[in-house]
């Protein structure tokens, strides 16, 4: 008999609220409008405070603290090529200030291509 007198209760109250916003749709909107606002700015409030109490990143690994794969790994990379452009090749109103330096070989080969191209469309205008 209680859960019967509890449906009874939501069913009524349900039909209070659709009747109250049939008869003033204006109000309904704005507090419609008012949550939603208010939904956007606590998830901003959170962001931001998430991204602030973001711990800090830990310090780099001292060397005698590497295991021998990772040892392997740093000495294969040390052995890649190292290349540097240098200044002379650009223009003095490039704005070329700092030397590139490029790690891998696929990253030397991305860059070259990548000036033949803008030398390409240089020519081209």
């Amino acid at each position: 008999m209680e859960g019967r007198r509890r449906d009874m209760e939501l069913l009524s109250n349900s039909m209070a609220a659709y009747a109250h916003i049939r008869a003033n749709p204006e109000s309904f909107g704005l507090y419609f409008v008012l949550g939603v606002c208010f939904g956007l700015l606590l998830t901003l409030c959170l962001l931001v405070l998430r991204l602030s109490c973001r711990p800090s990143p830990r310090p780099p690994a001292r060397p005698g603290d590497l295991s021998e794969d990772e040892e392997d790994d740093e000495e294969d990379e040390d052995e890649e090529p190292v290349t540097e452009i240098p200044l002379e090749s650009h223009g003095p109103g490039d704005g070329a200030l700092a030397v590139n330096v490029f790690a891998s070989a696929e990253e030397l080969e991305r860059a070259q291509r990548l000036e033949e191209r803008e030398r390409i469309i240089r020519e081209i205008w």
